[in-house]
C-alpha cells in the first residue's frame, strides 16, 4: 500500500512517523531494560571500590578471599593466609565483592558507652 502511495506521489506526513515509531519504541525499551540498569550497576561498583578500607574482608574477581592490609590509589594488598603470612598485591578494580566490612574502634567503643548511659538514666 505504501508503494502505491509513493507511486502516485501522495505521501502522508504521518506515514514517516508511523515508520519511525517502532524504532523509537525499541530504543526506549532498550534504555529502560538494558542501559539504565547497567549505569546503576556501574555506579554501585564505583561506590563499592571507593569505600574499601583496611581490615575489610573481600573476594577478588579470581575468587581469592583475603583481608585488606593496605589500600593505595590503584592497588590493594591482601592478607590471604594468617599462619604463613601470605600477602598478595592485586589491582583495586579486581575486587568483586566485600564480604565483611570492618568497624572502626571508635564506633565500637562509643556504642557501649551510650547504652551504659541510657541504662543509668532508666534507673
Amino acid at each position: 500500500m505504501l508503494f502505491l502511495l509513493q507511486a502516485t506521489g501522495k505521501s502522508s506526513p504521518g506515514g514517516m512517523l508511523s515508520m519511525l515509531l517502532p524504532f523509537i519504541l525499541m530504543f526506549v525499551v532498550m534504555y529502560f531494560l538494558i542501559l539504565r540498569p547497567q549505569k546503576k550497576k556501574e555506579k554501585d561498583r564505583k561506590s563499592l571500590l571507593s569505600r574499601i578500607k583496611k581490615n575489610d574482608k573481600v573476594v577478588t574477581a579470581g575468587g581469592l578471599h583475603g583481608i585488606i592490609i593496605s589500600v593505595r590509589e590503584n592497588e590493594v594488598i591482601l592478607r590471604v593466609d594468617d599462619a604463613k603470612d601470605v600477602k598478595v598485591k592485586v589491582d583495586r578494580s579486581s575486587i568483586a565483592a566485600v564480604v565483611d566490612v570492618s568497624h572502626d574502634e571508635e564506633e565500637e567503643s562509643s556504642e557501649p558507652k551510650e547504652i551504659a548511659k541510657e541504662s543509668k538514666d532508666a534507673k
